[in-house]
């Protein structure tokens, strides 16, 4: 199951602070997808899932960024 954090629009740092907000919420096996327009939001949501174990996947859309953050990888 995946949780979605539509941040289009918004600039650094709330694309990152929304994201942190919502893995907080999600289980370990969960994924959150977040929706980003902002230039540093590669950056920041990379170094999040770094952070915290997960998988990352970033991909350009039309109108800006789509990133998956995925389950907690075992280490």
């Amino acid at each position: 199951m995946s949780e979605l954090v539509d941040a289009r629009g918004l600039r650094c740092p709330l694309p990152l602070v929304r994201a942190r907000v919502a893995l907080a919420a999600l289980g370990p096996s969960e994924s959150l997808v977040v929706l980003a327009t902002d230039p540093e939001a590669p950056i920041d949501l990379a170094a999040l899932a770094s952070d915290v174990s997960r998988s990352f996947v970033a991909e350009r859309v039309e109108d800006g960024w789509r990133f998956v953050l995925g389950p907690v990888q075992n280490l």
